[in-house]
């Protein structure tokens, strides 16, 4: 099988038409000294019977048995192989931006399925298309409270998804508004009184994780009183969306931009990515919200329809003056989240969530049991963490026995910043973020607790 279609007659006939002699030329404005000037060490190109035997060959060495205790913003779900399935219907094959609504229905409908989805588990009135991923929607949710609010300052818990705040930060950087990081608490929860010391007038936003990093759902009506009081919005970050079927929504709580990502509905862990990143705001607020916008509407027959409306693409391109630079979203992976939705409905997704709330209540037990005890004393959802004496010895010694067993919260909190945050929290090295799922059955639980003292 031949993985380029031109043949060396092609390119010939394509040089000839554009005046050029070699293919290098083409690469002439790339300085010399810039350029590689040895063949890719890669090796030679196999056949499609051969390269399939070389991945089965590769997936034959994989030794992890069991789904992963690791979440940290990315975590295992079952995903129905219908999803997959639907994925290759033709409704949803169209052109990289469905501008023509006659020809682009199907994907059409589904970006407004999913802005519907969203809009019902975050308790928002308007929803964009997607998003790349919930770190970049939370850095769009700030850019858009300081066009809404006209400050420049952004006030963020350290329990936020620490790989959100780098994001964060390297968006503002070429605005120069000022992020002010406040600590938590011996909860796992945002340390309110020092969140109500850093608000003030210059304040855009305050935006805490829901359920947070650490896994506790974190203060969000408190947090949302203290930023109204100041006139700054609320945005809240859900990385962990399967919660949204058990906990109250960031709407009903006084949130007024819920970010995050939907990687829990119909999407795999893949390694960390792609998965969809959703943004919901009130409608008060639309004429910001970045991205595009899926509308329905009814042709001269009185048939109904899809468009995309408010904004077009060419909004995006415009500079200082766009809402956003992103000018697309995250079309596939949204609409696998968006079938599992369906799959799953309201009872449906409310029992996932219960189910996934009693398999990490069952995991604290037996941790417990076993002589770890739970850092944090907050409420949780389906990830907590644990003082294991030290993390990174019982992630390397269980990843022997094909478990992995979770995330060492020292390589995001290298300085011992626990001990930091409150006196009497135990040092960083010992603290291990570990997520539960409805993948995780009670033998496996017990066999990771009485593994990691083993």
């Amino acid at each position: 099988m031949r993985y380029h279609p031109h043949t060396p007659d092609d390119v010939r006939a394509m040089l000839d038409v554009i005046g050029a002699e070699r293919v290098d030329e083409l690469f002439r404005s790339i300085p010399q000294a810039l350029r590689l000037d040895r063949p890719l060490d890669l090796p030679p190109a196999a056949d499609e019977i051969a390269l399939f035997s070389e991945l089965r060959r590769l997936a034959a060495r994989n030794e992890t048995a069991h789904p992963p205790f690791a979440g940290a913003g990315c975590y295992p779900h079952h995903v129905p192989p219908v999803v997959d399935q639907l994925l290759l219907r033709g409704e949803f094959f169209t052109a990289y931006t469905p501008y023509q609504p006659e020809i682009s229905q199907g994907t059409l409908q589904a970006l407004f399925e999913w802005q519907t989805f969203v809009c019902l588990l975050t308790g928002m009135d308007v929803s964009n298309a997607s998003m790349y991923d919930g770190a970049t929607a939370t850095a769009e949710a700030a850019l858009m409270a300081g066009r809404i609010t006209g400050r420049d300052k952004v006030v963020v818990s350290a329990a936020l998804h620490p790989e959100y705040r780098k994001v964060l930060a390297t968006y503002l950087r070429s605005t120069g508004d000022e992020i002010v990081t406040v600590p938590f608490g011996a909860d796992g929860r945002t340390d309110l009184a020092a969140l109500e010391q850093a608000v003030d007038g210059r304040t855009a936003c305050v935006i805490l994780g829901y359920p947070n990093f650490l896994g506790v759902v974190d203060a969000l009506p408190e947090a949302a009183a203290i930023a109204r009081k100041a006139g700054a919005l609320t945005v809240s970050a859900t990385a962990e969306a399967v919660s949204l079927g058990l906990l109250q929504s960031p709407g009903a709580l006084g949130a007024d931009v819920a970010v995050g990502t939907f990687q829990s509905f119909g999407n795999p862990m893949s390694f960390g990515g792609p998965a969809p990143g959703f943004l919901a705001t009130r409608e008060k607020s639309v004429r910001q919200m970045p991205g595009r916008v899926a509308g329905a509407t009814v042709d001269k027959q009185g048939r109904r329809g899809f468009v995309l409306t408010l904004s077009t693409r060419e909004q995006h391109i415009r500079r200082e003056k766009a809402t956003s630079n992103i000018c697309t979203n995250s079309g596939l992976c949204a609409l696998a989240s968006t079938i599992h939705l369906s799959l799953l409905g309201k009872r449906g997704l409310a029992e996932l969530a219960r189910l996934n709330h009693g398999r990490a209540r069952m995991l604290r037990d037996a941790m417990e049991r076993a002589g770890c005890r739970p850092v944090y004393s907050g409420p949780f959802f389906n990830e907590q963490v644990f003082d294991v004496g030290d993390a990174e010895a019982v992630v390397a010694r269980l990843a022997k026995r094909g478990i992995v067993a979770g995330a060492p919260l020292a390589r995001w909190y290298p300085d011992a910043p626990l001990a930091r945050w409150y006196p009497d929290a135990p040092h960083a090295k010992g603290a291990l973020l570990c997520a539960t799922t409805e993948l995780h059955g009670p033998e496996l639980i017990q066999l990771f607790a009485g593994a990691v003292r083993s």
